[in-house]
């Protein structure tokens, strides 16, 4: 049977937007504090950048080269930005419509309230008047367009007024005008008196941009904001030197192709068009906002505003490990493997255990990945420190992580001043895998420990992403992420393993005979199935797969968090395959692949996503959990996924996502919600590993 014909595919591109859509969902859900709706309406904002700076750009490049490449659902480049434009414009829409119908009356009634201009208090008025003298004035440059000045290289995501001008004696009718990022987008009241008053900055630049004019008359004065591809474009292998080549490569991405234009919805038409002539754009280009430009500048009044009760209530996440006088993590480790569910359970053991393993005089080596990390991290902290106690330390840092690579260089610089040994992986890979391991002298022997997981070394992150992760000294199993180091760090042939699963060279076949393994079970009337958390799902491959096993009798859950490929209810192909998709007050990053294997449950907790990236080009890592303990855990952990019924929404035919009814009696069920209650009840223990 022909399970690749192209009705059998999602388009990815409209998966992923009906990903955000669940994202805005949130943002209108009136169960979620005012404050965490603007969060969610934020995130929206920023994820549609990031959208149009990646997915997009790449996109019209490739129209551009007339390539006559098509996805899995067989649409081309041309065929899916169109579809793209008319989702989007839909998708902002709405977003702006939950602001002005929605959120800024819910903030207004707390006394948050946003002002235009002319209702300005007078006093206030004044005061921002002085404000704009005073703070904005000195930092802004008037760039005419003329052929003395040709249009100015706008930053990406800037923020921008473009000016009307006319007067005698101009060779020019217009002038831009850049808002200075150093500046907040939200200006204060002065005075604060029964609430929490703002006026946005490029308003009040729009009300005072004459000043900058002297003796020629302001027609108008518009605000918009350009996007720009941000894709790199390195070649590891000509670059002498990669950190070099991608910091050049970064002051590039800031002045990209254009690929989007946001105007005001009041930007008069004449103007309009002149920007899209200058950016070469399109009218499909372009979103015309009735409302604030670039909703995520107020994720930090979201964040950082002084109203916790207006906010989730705070929760303090569940340590596993008493610590005292006479043991620490080594000893706890070795008792038995700890398995950790971030946020519930604290990643602060897993920096204690860095750190620990940092001033340990009987550590002597220490090898880490890093993708993505906080600006202060204590991870980076502990490696420098842990080089200058004399150990061996290896950091394997991914210069290309998307959006992080200024900080990665920057981290990589510090760590080889300090004496670390820091590589950049494989060459034409990126390194995603989450691994740290440490070897250790404990009298006449070598013991390695190591900590495994599904998420970044990123402690602010930890907070509000939820993860597995491992802590084990099982030999078995740090003997094979040893070599996995090893081939990261030298000139290796990858060998053999029985436990570890590593991309590219041979996680794609290790699933592909889980499945397969799944079929046979089917066929022979064993118990069988299958149940896959992950954040996106969208390698052919692994659909094929899937179908063939729901053809085969195999029941099939998805827990996908973003873009799915999958399509549900065809007949005869994909039956016997359900589609989920929780979003909620954390972010779902997991990845967790659950196999029944005739009653005999595998569970493997990874790194990888079931996309192409993840399985071809990255260096990936999963592995298996062992303890029959911990097999039920998960599993628990698994079935309240399932069970939920207030944040989880099931896919339809159609890829359309929408919230699963009630049964008869059946109560509401938040699985995150019911993770911080459980960890909350917990007793704070290690639980040994006959217990698992």
């Amino acid at each position: 049977m022909d399970f690749s014909k192209k009705e059998y595919f999602v388009n990815r591109e409209t998966s992923w937007l009906e990903f955000n859509q669940r994202v805005l969902d949130q943002a209108f859900s009136e169960d979620n504090p005012i404050l965490e709706r603007l969060k969610f309406l934020c995130i929206v904002s920023s994820n549609l950048d990031e959208f149009f700076e990646v997915r997009v750009a790449g996109l019209k490049q490739q129209m551009q080269t007339e390539s006559s490449e098509t996805g899995p659902d067989g649409l081309s480049a041309k065929e899916t930005l169109a579809l793209i434009s008319t989702r989007t414009k839909r998708m902002v829409e709405d977003q702006y419509r939950c602001w002005r119908e929605h959120i800024a009356p819910a903030l207004d009634a707390q006394r948050i309230r946003f002002h235009s201009y002319p209702d300005v208090p007078p006093d206030e008025s004044a005061y921002f008047e002085k404000y704009f003298r005073e703070t904005i004035y000195p930092v802004l440059t008037p760039l005419a367009v003329d052929p003395a000045h040709p249009f100015p290289q706008l930053l990406n995501k800037s923020l921008n007024v473009i000016v009307e001008l006319e007067g005698d004696g101009l060779n020019t009718d217009i002038a831009v005008v850049q808002a200075p990022r150093i500046l907040p987008r939200l200006v204060p009241f002065s005075k604060r008196t029964d609430g929490d008053d703002y006026i946005f900055l490029g308003n009040l630049i729009q009300e005072h941009v004459e000043t900058l004019f002297r003796g020629v008359t302001v027609k108008g004065a518009h605000l918009f904001r350009v996007t720009r591809n941000s894709n790199l474009y390195v070649d590891e292998e000509e670059a002498s030197n990669l950190l070099h080549a991608i910091e050049e490569e970064l002051r590039k991405v800031k002045r990209g192709a254009a690929v989007r234009l946001e105007v005001k919805h009041d930007c008069p038409d004449r103007v309009l068009k002149r920007l899209l002539d200058i950016f070469n754009l399109e009218e499909e280009d372009v979103s015309r906002i009735d409302g604030p430009l670039n909703l995520s500048r107020l994720m930090p009044l979201a964040m950082q505003l002084d109203r916790p009760d207006l906010r989730y209530k705070r929760f303090t996440p569940c340590s596993v490990v008493s610590l005292d006088t006479e043991s620490d993590l080594f000893y706890h480790i070795r008792k038995g493997d700890i398995l950790l569910h971030h946020p519930y359970d604290s990643f602060q053991t897993v920096v204690d255990f860095l750190v620990q393993a940092s001033e340990d005089p009987h550590v002597l080596a220490i090898k880490q990945t890093l993708y993505r990390t906080s600006s202060d991290s204590p991870i980076v902290q502990a490696l420098i420190a842990a080089a200058r106690n004399g150990k061996q330390v290896t950091a394997v840092i991914e210069l290309k992580a998307r959006f992080d690579e200024a900080a990665n260089i920057q981290w990589a610089r510090m760590m080889r001043e300090a004496g670390v040994d820091v590589v950049y992986g494989v060459t034409g890979l990126k390194t995603h895998a989450k691994a740290m391991l440490i070897i250790r002298s404990e009298g006449e022997r070598i013991r390695r420990y190591a900590h495994m997981g599904t998420g970044n070394y990123h402690p602010s992150t930890a907070k509000i992403y939820t993860d597995l992760s491992l802590l084990t000294c099982r030999e078995a199993l740090t003997s094979e992420l040893a070599e996995t180091f090893n081939c990261l760090t030298g000139v290796s042939r990858f060998p053999e393993m029985k436990e570890l699963m590593v991309a590219p060279w041979r996680l794609c076949e290790g699933f592909h005979e889980l499945i397969e393994n799944e079929i046979g079970h089917a066929m022979a009337g064993r118990p069988c199935g299958i149940y896959a958390k992950v954040n996106s799902l969208v390698e052919e491959g692994i659909i094929e797969a899937l179908y063939r096993a729901s053809v085969a009798g195999v029941p099939i859950r998805l827990l996908v968090r973003g873009m799915c490929a999958v399509r549900v209810g065809i007949p005869g192909v994909s039956e016997n395959i359900e589609v989920r998709s929780l979003v909620g007050r954390f972010l779902e990053h997991s990845r967790i692949f659950r196999f029944e294997n005739g009653g005999d449950v595998r569970i493997y907790l990874g790194s990888s996503d079931w996309m192409p990236r993840n399985l071809f080009r990255r260096v990936e890592t999963v592995f298996p959990l062992t303890a029959l303990g911990m097999i039920r855990h998960v599993d628990e952990i698994l079935s309240w996924f399932w069970k939920d019924n207030v944040k989880s929404q099931v896919m339809q035919p159609d890829g359309v996502y929408r919230l699963r009814d009630l049964a008869p009696g059946e109560e509401r069920f938040d699985a995150q919600m019911e993770f911080l209650a459980e960890a909350q009840r917990r007793r704070k223990k290690v639980v040994p590993a006959k217990e698992w």
